[in-house]
């Protein structure tokens, strides 16, 4: 018997399968996962229980009828047809019908736990820590692989480069992933850092039931230093997210918010140091006109000024003194010359000059007054301007 092709094997099986009654109308019940809706707007997702999983598939056309589309987490009944694809090698259950069954158990054990931590007052927001402003030590809680760490790496090398990084490895997924979260939790944050980022990225509710755990809860709520929780995507929330000190929609959105932007930073500081400078500058203004105000005050008590004026007043007053000094003394001057005159006018010799002339008796020097000082032959001396004459009376004198 010669061998059959890959081809041929898959188209012989999907023959098988589109043969089978059973498989052409089935109902399957079970737990939603993984469910995404293409830009073309198909569903793909799984359909699981405890013992399997199913692949599935609903096209755009069958999901526009739909009064329930798939939700991760929910438990649904769900009719089509099972077929093979050959392209992948797997069967799945081309669906065109779909009846929800309630919460699946994972939902219900969200909800649960949710509530037993709510009521504990694990959610309180009074209970969160502020994030340091200037982290200079942040913890990373994450597996190594994973691309939301290099994610987060790209985001805090370009906001806060100066932060020291460190990296508490675990796993994110699976049952073994919660208490190497809690033990990561607990060396992270005995290692000095400020603040602790536990990231993850997105994937179905399955896939992060490992932040949904309690214990991991209590890890956080124990660490010593903020917690930001960066779980999945925009849309999905996990306990971690409610018990976390802040919650970021994205790992990335966590980085960002834990951190603080190194740019803006140096664009604050540079806008103080300008103010700085201005300010500056109009006080040193402010204080240098004040120092020339002091300055000509000073320059105006200055006793050196003060005795250059005074020097100044004494000179003026002793050139109007001098003035006034010459001035009077011309006054003097003119009026003793008019004395002088007057004086001149009036004396002996200026009258004899004029035609008198002085007359004494010589026998005493008597000035000759009036005839009844002289006598008959009494001599005479008569002084006129240009000498005496000596002269006898001839008889008595009388008046004429």
């Amino acid at each position: 018997m010669s061998a059959l092709t890959v081809t041929q094997l898959s188209a012989h099986i999907k023959g098988l399968l589109d043969q089978d009654a059973l498989l052409r109308d089935v109902w399957v019940e079970g737990e939603a996962s993984n469910c995404k809706e293409a830009v073309s707007g198909h569903w793909y997702f799984t359909l699981k229980d405890p013992g399997a999983s199913l692949s599935c598939v609903m096209w755009k056309g069958q999901a526009a009828l739909q009064s329930y589309l798939p939700e991760d987490g929910r438990a649904f009944q769900m009719h089509g047809v099972v077929s093979a694809y050959p392209a992948q090698g797997k069967y799945q259950l081309m669906v065109d019908q779909i009846e929800p069954l309630g919460q699946g158990d994972l939902h219900r054990e969200f909800e649960r736990i949710k509530a037993k931590l709510d009521a504990e007052g694990l959610f309180d927001p009074a209970r969160k820590r502020r994030l340091p402003p200037y982290p200079r030590r942040i913890g990373l809680v994450t597996s190594p692989g994973a691309a939301a760490l290099q994610d987060v790496l790209k985001v805090l090398g370009r906001r806060w480069p100066v932060a020291e990084l460190f990296l508490a490895p675990t796993l994110v997924q699976g049952d073994a992933a919660p208490p190497q979260i809690v033990a990561a939790l607990q060396a992270i944050g005995r290692a000095g850092v400020d603040v602790v980022l536990l990231i993850r990225g997105g994937g179905s509710l399955e896939d992060l039931w490992a932040f949904n755990d309690e214990r991991v809860a209590r890890a956080i709520v124990d660490c010593p230093v903020p917690v930001v929780s960066g779980v999945g995507h925009e849309i999905d929330f996990s306990i971690a997210d409610f018990v976390a000190d802040l919650r970021a929609p994205t790992p990335s959105a966590a980085a960002e918010l834990a951190t603080p932007d190194a740019w803006e930073l140096r664009q604050r500081v540079d806008g103080l140091r300008a103010l700085l400078d201005r300010q500056l500058g109009d006080r040193l203004s402010l204080a240098a006109d004040g120092l020339d105000a002091l300055r000509h005050r000073l320059d105006r008590c200055a006793p050196e000024r003060g005795l250059a004026e005074r020097r100044r007043g004494l000179a003026e007053l002793g050139a109007r003194l001098e003035r006034a000094v010459q001035g009077d003394l011309r006054l003097r001057r003119s009026g003793a010359a008019g004395l002088a005159q007057r004086l001149a006018s009036l004396s002996p010799q200026a009258v004899l000059t004029r035609g008198y002339a002085h007359v004494q008796r010589l026998r005493d020097g008597r000035t000759v007054a009036s005839t009844k000082d002289v006598g008959a032959a009494e001599g005479l001396t008569i002084t006129v301007a240009d000498g005496r004459i000596a002269a006898v009376t001839t008889g008595q004198a009388r008046l004429f």
